[in-house]
């Protein structure tokens, strides 16, 4: 067994019970999910005062959260559609609360090129929800991309812990408009199938 899966291993068993312990305490899956959110804003204060490192292990605690809610509701049969409308509303205020304080942050030191680019992160961040939500009106589904919200929440504690967000932020604000592009590509390839397809019979 190599260390990567033995670790991987460790890590399911302790989420698991984690899990089951939120889930024997009953607790709301929406709570835990909203808790999340609080400690991505106490994160956006770190990012925004410049403690980037305390920052980036903040927001590690606040993605155990994002990953148990929908295990809990799972475990405790609490799934509900709104459970998981209300989980991605939630995850694009968690999104748009580290970027602002990120704002803030180059604001204060009147880096304003920065300030620019990290509002073209906050545009490609809510511009790849977006295009995925609406193209799912037309079409079964559209996950094309690459970074999707997992990878750039990755990428933030990469740059906050290591001191490589000015980095960090040029590579999601190249992949994550890529991403919208792809995800307008596949969305006009499949509709162009769907529109010249010949009508149903009746």
């Amino acid at each position: 067994m190599t260390y990567t899966r033995a670790i991987g291993i460790g890590a399911g068993k302790i989420l698991h019970w984690i899990v089951r312990g939120l889930a024997l305490s009953r607790i709301h899956p929406n709570l835990l999910t909203f808790i999340g959110l609080l400690i991505n804003i106490y994160a956006a204060y770190l990012l925004a005062s410049g403690k980037f490192f305390y920052a980036g292990l903040v927001i590690i605690g606040a993605g155990l959260f994002d990953m148990v809610d929908g295990r809990v509701a799972r475990a405790t049969q609490q799934v509900t559609r709104f459970g998981a409308f209300f989980d991605s509303v939630i995850d694009r205020y968690s999104d748009l609360a580290l970027l602002m304080g990120l704002l803030v942050y180059y604001a204060n030191i009147n880096r304003n090129f920065y300030v620019i680019l990290t509002a073209i992160v906050m545009t490609a961040s809510v511009m790849i929800s977006y295009t995925r939500a609406r193209a799912e009106n037309e079409i079964p589904s559209c996950k094309a991309g690459f970074l999707e919200r997992p990878e750039r929440v990755v990428l933030l504690i990469i740059g906050a812990l290591f001191d490589r967000m000015a980095p960090v932020l040029w590579v999601i604000a190249v992949l994550g408009n890529i991403t919208v592009v792809h995800r307008m590509m596949h969305t006009w390839d499949h509709t162009k199938k769907l529109d010249s397809a010949p009508p149903a019979a009746s």
